[in-house]
């Protein structure tokens, strides 16, 4: 039987989503082999390249001169990190029993944190 999650569970859910648009964000603009755009035209781009995509034209993703997702963009971060939000938010909403299991494995979690922690405390050696 999964349990009902509560609103602190959908607090560290998108905590938790939050931290992976960020990661998201970086791993988008380090790893980054091959340049998202090739022309500085949009259409061009959505034809050609493979990592210039319709929401990159839509948001009006910024890019360096040699056509580079930029990491030090504020506005690239928050549409990374709004966008993770939204659809996770969306999915917990209306993906039916998302929000059970998200409950569920936040709770496993925060038990295994705890069963650590007193597991610590009691082979403490001085």
């Amino acid at each position: 039987m999964l349990p009902e999650a509560a609103t602190w569970h959908y607090a560290i859910a998108l905590a938790v989503l939050a931290l992976l648009g960020a990661l998201g964000h970086v791993v988008r603009a380090v790893f980054n082999i091959l340049p998202d755009r090739l022309t500085n035209r949009p259409v061009p781009d959505l034809i050609l390249s493979s990592g210039y995509d319709w929401k990159d034209w839509l948001f009006s993703i910024e890019y360096d001169d040699e056509g580079y997702y930029r990491l030090d963009s504020l506005h690239n971060f928050r549409i990374a990190v709004g966008w993770t939000l939204f659809s996770g938010f969306w999915m917990l909403l209306f993906v039916p029993d998302a929000s059970k299991v998200t409950a569920y494995f936040i709770d496993q979690s925060l038990a295994a944190l705890v069963d650590l922690f007193w597991y610590r405390i009691e082979t403490f050696e001085w």
